[in-house]
């Protein structure tokens, strides 16, 4: 790229149709950054960098796919209601009988970093210890309650997911959810299909760069090594909303649904529990007709309604806003003010509701750097490691490891870069600083909504080719 050169945004406003943000010049945003902060947790995004040359964020010794061995935890919202612990409670069970006296029951406090969260409970920085905090955590509660920011944070090491849903009836239907999932065997599951799902709008940079540089690499890349699973996709023409609807109510819809495309945002969305909904091929693009999107043209909550079976046991989403809005966005000055308060995508709270068994989608504004790098053809291992992971039977969370290590990769640059151009004078490239800022927060954006210990096949069902 070069200094004229322009950040590509995704994400559409709701009640606009347009962009939720101009076109951002790499030049004007790099003088932004020059005098700004380190990422936050730069120490411990250093040491899980040094940590991946040799194993996982679990200590050696231990193993990450054995519950007995690095322990189950759920860390509970202060204030959290009597009715919604007494319908997790069966999940908890379940998770003590399987993780031993390596089960705990943590209470966070209002307002608690990371570091003050694990040192009350001994845990200092670095690889996780399981006998003193479990390597899966399970936060319950909102992100008001629990940031978005602890869970980051902790996902930096620790296996992390969150359950945040509207009432108790819904925590009691995802948990009973969770339960038919464990109690399968496995040789009743039926034959495993992944589908990816793409849209691909005229004159939109966005999506035809998720479409051609992301899903359609991971198509190519996981149905040659996925043996014994079906790999399917709509890209482009095929990707409707009707289509989309069947794929997760339909009982023959994928056990895994991966999708890519605009997430919408903006006050609009926001107000009418739309924000994160997913926009189909339906809509015209940004050449059609100004004006709000059409309902018709985007799958939100209020299409997965009360009766709904979801048929994917994870759906993975590429898209602004997918699994959250924070109070305070990362990127400061792009596009519309954040709304002031954080909160879960409902989509994806309905999603969870109707029987999935997790969630995967970015808090914030989704960016083409997670697939695209400095020029190089489509980087799509993170992803691809994380769905290969899942389809071979690893638990969620241990299979998101391969975000969890970009992520630690990439604000490490950026942080040792920064340092040496404040201490030496080196200079930093605009487009160089610019595409690891961007990258370091969109690295860190994806998130698991759910029980991150889940899976959704036996161990080694992916027929694995190896290189």
């Amino acid at each position: 790229m070069g200094a004229d050169d322009r950040l590509v945004l995704n994400g559409i406003d709701a009640g606009t149709g347009a962009y939720l943000a101009p076109s951002v010049g790499i030049a004007d945003l790099a003088g932004y950054l020059r005098d700004g902060a380190p990422p936050v947790g730069s120490q411990a995004l250093r040491r899980r960098r040094h940590d991946d040359e040799a194993h996982l964020g679990v200590a050696w010794g231990f193993d990450p796919d054995d519950l007995s061995s690095v322990g189950w935890g759920v860390v509970v919202a202060p204030g959290t209601d009597r009715d919604v612990l007494d319908a997790v409670e069966p999940l908890l069970r379940l998770r003590e009988e399987q993780a031993g006296d390596r089960f705990r029951r943590l209470e966070a406090r209002e307002g608690e970093s990371k570091d003050d969260f694990l040192a009350r409970h001994g845990a200092g920085p670095g690889v996780v210890d399981p006998r003193k905090v479990p390597y899966f955590l399970l936060l319950l509660g909102s992100p008001e309650q629990l940031s978005f920011e602890l869970q980051y944070q902790l996902g930096v090491a620790y296996a992390v997911g969150r359950l945040d849903l509207p009432d108790a009836a819904a925590y009691a239907s995802y948990v009973a959810a969770v339960l038919r999932a464990e109690s399968e065997p496995a040789a009743d599951a039926p034959a495993r299909h992944l589908h990816l799902f793409a849209t691909r709008h005229p004159a939109d940079t966005p999506t035809g760069l998720s479409s051609s540089r992301l899903v359609e690499p991971l198509v190519a890349d996981v149905g040659e090594r996925a043996l014994a699973w079906q790999v399917t996709a709509d890209v482009g023409a095929g990707a409707t909303k009707e289509r989309l609807l069947d794929l997760v109510t339909s009982p023959t819809g994928p056990d895994v649904l991966f999708t890519a495309g605009h997430g919408l945002g903006g006050e609009t969305a926001t107000s009418q529990d739309v924000a994160g909904a997913l926009l189909c091929q339906d809509w015209p693009g940004p050449l059609g007709p100004a004006g709000p999107i059409s309902p018709d043209h985007f799958v939100a909550a209020a299409d997965v309604g009360t009766g709904v079976s979801a048929r994917p046991r994870v759906v993975f989403s590429f898209a602004c806003f997918g699994a959250g809005t924070p109070r305070v966005s990362d990127y400061p000055g792009i596009g519309s003010a954040p709304p002031g308060r954080s909160f879960t995508a409902p989509l994806a709270q309905a999603l969870l509701t109707a029987g999935a068994l997790a969630f995967v989608g970015h808090v914030d504004r989704a960016w083409t750097c997670s697939f695209l790098w400095k020029g190089l053809s489509a980087q799509v291992m993170p992803f691809s490691s994380t769905l290969l992971a899942l389809m071979d039977g690893a638990r969620l969370g241990l299979a998101m490891e391969s975000i969890s290590s970009r992520y630690a990769e990439v604000a490490t640059e950026l942080t040792t870069r920064l340092a040496e151009s404040r201490r030496l004078g080196t200079v930093i490239e605009d487009v160089d600083l610019v595409g690891l800022w961007t990258a370091t927060h969109d690295a860190r954006g994806y998130v698991v909504l759910g029980d991150p210990a889940v899976r959704v096949a036996p161990r080694g069902a992916a027929g694995l080719r190896r290189r």
